[in-house]
Formats: structure tokens, C-alpha cells, sequence
């Protein structure tokens, strides 16, 4: 069963240089909405993501920074999905003088560029850009140096796994966001992360697993290795080569079919990240193997 979402209050002090506003956005990929998060302590601030342009969001900003007596001096977008860069324009509204930046892509830019390590500065706070490609080819997390804390975006979270879009990208995002951060996680998404090496510890060890599942059953056919034997001694129909789905059904045991298909879209990430190290191939079926081992199909 799956463990429930703690209630998180629409803006909430995390420290004395962070407030969280959140998206207004909650959903089953946004958790309990979007984290926005205005950093800093005198009257120009940064704010890191946008949410998605919900009307509650925009409300709450302007309030807390009426309270505040701020406003945003700069914008720091994680990456370009919807629900982090859709408050664009009303932020532009509320703030007209608000620089917003963004790592480029090739689709179509309107923001200041952000580049590894540069970086940004408030009053009560200094943010270290970090190039962490993975859940997307352009994200960016935050060190706030202050806190020996870091902005996760998407690739951490603070409920659950992150969907990623290269899995050898993400894992070396992974390890590198671990080296540079000793303090607390502030997610895209989720409640604050108290300890964030050892979430992304977490993080990485899952994946890991996760892989080696995968080439046990490519090389035995079933999850548990034989006691005392080798794959030179494996009957053939455990090396015959498998689908994503058929993979899926014997790693998931116990997970509803429902959650099966988009299960296997992880799965051939994994498959993808094996090949590109030359540890399996792709058969013309569509179907996959070990590297070395002969299919029966």
C-alpha cells in the first residue's frame, strides 16, 4: 500500500532565508503541487520555479510579498516542464523588473541563460547553479550555500521515486548532487528532504537494484539467482530474450497490472542504459538480451 501524502500548508517558513509557496497544482505527478520557493531575506528575492499559473499561486505570491516587503529580483527555473515554468508571465505581471533565468535548450528560449556553477545572490543567500541532466536534458539544481542545502528540482523528491528521461545521465546527476550537498533537500515537489545525502543514497541504490534485477532475469529467467550455479549451466528458455512487459512481470510481482505498462517504460530505460554499455542488445523483435547470450527465439 502506498504511504500517503503528509498535508503541506499553501506557504510555509522553512528556514529564515526559504519559503515555500506551493502550486496549487496537486496531482498524482505533482504530489501536493508544485514547490515554489522564495529565497533570501532582504527586499529583492529569488524565486525558484513558477508552478504551473494556477490563480491561488499567483495570490499567494503576491501576499507573501507584501508581507515580506519584497519582491522577486530573479526567477530560477529547475527545467521546462509546464508545471515549473507556467507562472512565467504572471510573475512578469506581479514582478515587471524579475530577471528569469533557464539552462537552454533547443526548443525555443526566452529566458537569461543559467550555466554551471554561476551564481546567484540575495541578501541572507548565495545559490550555486548545478547542471544535473537526467529527469530532464536541461535541469538545474541549486546549492544554497548558507544551509549546505540544495533546490532538487524533479530528480529527488520528497515522497517517492523521480521519472527520469536517461538513466546513465540521471545516475551520474545523482552521484554529483550527493558530493556537493550535506544539509537539507528542498524538492520540486513533496515535503522538504531533512537529510539529502542520504536520500539520494536511496536514490541511487534503487536504481541500482533495480538494474540488477533486470539482468537477473535476462540471464536466469526468474529474480532469485540458483544457489551454486552459473549462467553456463541455465536451461535456454532462461536466456530466450524479453519484452519491457515481460520484464516487468517478474519484477513487479505483486503490483497491480494496471501499473505494469508504465512500469516497463522504466524498465526499457534500463535496458537502454545496459546497451549503452554494452551489456545487452535489442533484437529486430523488439525483444532484449544479454550481451553474449544466445536467444532461443
Amino acid at each position: 500500500m502506498a504511504t500517503p501524502l503528509v498535508a503541506l500548508p499553501e506557504v510555509e517558513r522553512l528556514s529564515a532565508s526559504v519559503i515555500r509557496i506551493l502550486g496549487a497544482n496537486p496531482g498524482k505527478f505533482t504530489l501536493q503541487g508544485t514547490n515554489t520557493y522564495l529565497v533570501g531575506r532582504g527586499h529583492q528575492r529569488i524565486l525558484i520555479d513558477t508552478g504551473q499559473g494556477e490563480e491561488a499561486w499567483v495570490k499567494n505570491l503576491q501576499t507573501v510579498l507584501t508581507d515580506e516587503k519584497a519582491t522577486v529580483h530573479q526567477a530560477l527555473l529547475t527545467h521546462w516542464h509546464g508545471d515549473h515554468v507556467g507562472g512565467v508571465a504572471d510573475l512578469q505581471r506581479l514582478c515587471p523588473q524579475v530577471q528569469v533565468f533557464k539552462c537552454p535548450t533547443d526548443l525555443e528560449q526566452d529566458y537569461a541563460t543559467i550555466v554551471d556553477g554561476q551564481v546567484f545572490g540575495v541578501e541572507g543567500a548565495t545559490l550555486k547553479a548545478l547542471f544535473t541532466p537526467g529527469h530532464t536534458e536541461d535541469h538545474m539544481a541549486f546549492v544554497l550555500e548558507e544551509e549546505d542545502a540544495m533546490f532538487t528540482g524533479d530528480n529527488v523528491l520528497g515522497h517517492g521515486t523521480a521519472v527520469f528521461e536517461n538513466l546513465r545521465t540521471y545516475l551520474v546527476s545523482l552521484h554529483r548532487m550527493r558530493e556537493r550537498v550535506r544539509g537539507r533537500g528542498y524538492p520540486g515537489h513533496g515535503a522538504v528532504v531533512e537529510n539529502a545525502p542520504a536520500r539520494i543514497q536511496e536514490y541511487i541504490q534503487h536504481r541500482q537494484q533495480r538494474e540488477d534485477e533486470v539482468i537477473r532475469v535476462l540471464r536466469y529467467g526468474q529474480l532469485e539467482v540458483p544457489s551454486g550455479r552459473s549462467s553456463a549451466d541455465i536451461e535456454p528458455e532462461s536466456r530466450r530474450a524479453w519484452t519491457p512487459l515481460q520484464l516487468v512481470q517478474k519484477i513487479y510481482v505483486g503490483v497491480p497490472e494496471t501499473l505494469h505498462l508504465p512500469a516497463s517504460h522504466g524498465i526499457s530505460l534500463v535496458l537502454e542504459k545496459l546497451q549503452e554499455e554494452g551489456k545487452t542488445v535489442q533484437e529486430e523483435s523488439g525483444a532484449w538480451r544479454l550481451v553474449g547470450e544466445k536467444s532461443t527465439l
